[in-house]
């Protein structure tokens, strides 16, 4: 039986699945360019807005930030929680001091059932 997943996760792996899309249609359009011109930073800036990578990514972003928020609400009933309520809330407020961080709070946020 697959998980239920809430609203915020879907969304998550929706602007994910979409962003892993467009960034292959993007790497895809660079080779073509590659093959007949230089890549300068006018034709990737191009190639970004053409290929909807912007809008995609600027999606995923919104989408990591609503699951950040969501799993911090949703833990709040939690036992460990309030066990542990100062070193959690801890990791929350400094989800964004590293990429690392960020995509393990994104990681321990999709394992919430």
């Amino acid at each position: 039986m697959k998980p239920i997943l809430s609203k915020a996760q879907l969304d998550y792996m929706k602007a994910k699945n979409s962003f892993e899309n467009r960034a292959k249609v993007m790497e895809k359009e660079i080779a073509a360019k590659r093959a007949l011109q230089e890549i300068t930073q006018e034709v990737m800036e191009e190639l970004v807005q053409t290929t909807g990578f912007h809008d995609a990514y600027n999606d995923l972003v919104t989408a990591e930030n609503a699951l950040i928020e969501w799993s911090h609400t949703t833990i709040k009933h939690e036992k460990t929680y309030r066990e542990n309520r100062g070193a959690i809330d801890a990791m929350y407020e400094n989800v964004n001091s590293s990429p690392e961080k960020r995509q393990e709070l994104i990681q321990l946020s999709m394992k919430i059932r």
